[in-house]
């Protein structure tokens, strides 16, 4: 049997070496595209393999079309949506949600047709051309996959290493597909952010994220514009739930604070007497509530001088703080969710210049005002909030970050 099957192979090979037509089997594959899909599987060139391997074990025996069509689809669908265990995850993170516990990770699946991938066998498609849509572009990517094949081969190597680095490939599979070659990068366990433009990092700097219980989210959004000098609009959760109990306790904390009351997010519309508000009813909890608290622009404001907004869901977004110390921390988890720049006005300037129709100077005019301005982001710049608890930094270093949020414990490889 099998030297049938070696003389098989080797006529089919002549044959192709000879010029002769590749035409497909009874399962749309050509010899070439057989040829080819086994060499990616050797050395498993784009990690999607994953709970495959018996699968595998049995196409390289028995070459059969109908297994090898069958792993295809398989390990486009891993590459597409990764080796984590995404129901057993989505578990974990629906059981560990609660009012005084917020966490999401964003998750973009793909569909993989398997009839389109028939029809481009049938059309003599390259394996790498079927695989190519689903290849995340994010350098992040072809590190840390290097990376991992590199101390695969390594003796003695960490298996615990080896697992987390797999664990973040995976979790780059899941970012929202991209296409744009210039996207920034905010990575939450190391407290960093990086515009990274053709494979380069641009510009980075250190980043306070949310708390353990008040987690950044794990998304990506387009960046739409620059507020400068940013009035706080205090969200209803915040003022239920900090405001208005201190607010109880202190009357003064307004005052303290800078904050006004107004019956919108306007600071121009009516402002409200709270003394006539029974502040028990809106203590705690969640919902609506029908007055806002507001800090107007200053040097002293809680955003800062500047926001950076990609809007999304979570009300999250990039801004200037006045904690300054925070930045001299090692571990830096103490915002409600949003992302705090080190240096905002570096930010600033760079995305102005590179990502907006102003010059830097209308820009500082605008800044040195202390009136609120907003500018338009007109060359696209996509955001990513990524949980990458291992990094390959430009040095090709590679390097390792705690679980702060517990991620890695409870997201399981499907291996």
């Amino acid at each position: 049997m099998k030297r049938t099957m070696a003389w098989g192979a080797a006529l089919a090979s002549a044959l192709l070496l000879s010029g002769c037509v590749d035409t497909p089997d009874s399962e749309g594959w050509h010899y070439s595209q057989k040829k080819e899909f086994l060499e990616i599987l050797e050395s498993d060139k784009y990690a999607s393999l994953c709970d495959k391997q018996a699968l595998y074990q049995e196409v390289k025996e028995e070459r059969n079309s109908r297994l090898m069509s069958k792993l295809l689809v398989s390990y486009v669908d891993n590459l597409a949506n990764s080796c984590i265990d995404l129901k057993a995850f989505e578990r974990e993170q629906k059981a560990r949600k609660s009012d005084k516990f917020k966490t999401f990770y964003g998750i973009y699946p793909q569909k993989v047709n398997r009839a389109r991938i028939r029809q481009q066998l049938e059309a003599g498609v390259s394996i790498e051309s079927i695989l190519k849509p689903y290849i995340p572009t994010y350098r992040e990517f072809d590190r840390l996959l290097k990376r991992y094949k590199l101390l695969q081969k390594e003796a003695g190597v960490d298996r615990t290493l080896l697992r987390k680095l797999r664990l973040n490939i995976e979790r780059v599979k899941l970012m929202k597909p991209e296409k744009s070659k210039n996207y920034a990068l905010i990575n939450i366990p190391e407290f960093k952010v990086r515009i990274i433009e053709d494979g380069h990092t641009a510009i980075s700097m250190k980043v306070v994220v949310g708390k353990y219980h008040m987690q950044t989210p794990v998304f990506g959004e387009d960046l739409k514009y620059i507020v400068v000098n940013p009035q706080w609009n205090v969200p209803d959760s915040i003022a239920r739930n900090e405001m208005i109990p201190k607010l109880m306790k202190n009357p003064n904390y307004l005052k303290s604070h800078r904050l006004v009351v107004k019956r919108d997010y306007n600071l121009d519309s009516p402002s409200v007497d709270l003394s006539s508000v029974d502040l028990e009813k809106y203590k705690g909890g969640k919902g609506y509530v029908p007055f806002k608290f507001i800090e107007p622009p200053s040097k002293r404001n809680g955003l800062g001088r500047v926001k950076f907004l990609f809007p999304n869901h979570h009300s999250v977004y990039m801004h200037d703080t006045q904690s300054k110390y925070l930045f001299k921390r090692k571990v830096r988890m103490y915002s409600h969710g949003c992302v705090r720049l080190e240096k905002p006005n570096k930010m600033l300037k760079y995305i102005v210049t590179h990502y907006t129709n102003i010059t830097w100077e209308k820009a500082k005019e605008m800044y040195d005002s202390y009136k609120t301005h907003y500018i338009t982001i007109t060359k696209r710049l996509p955001v990513h909030t990524a949980y990458l608890t291992t990094y390959i930094d430009d040095d090709g270093k590679l390097q390792v970050f705690k679980d702060i949020y517990g991620y890695d414990k409870i997201q399981k490889l499907k291996f």
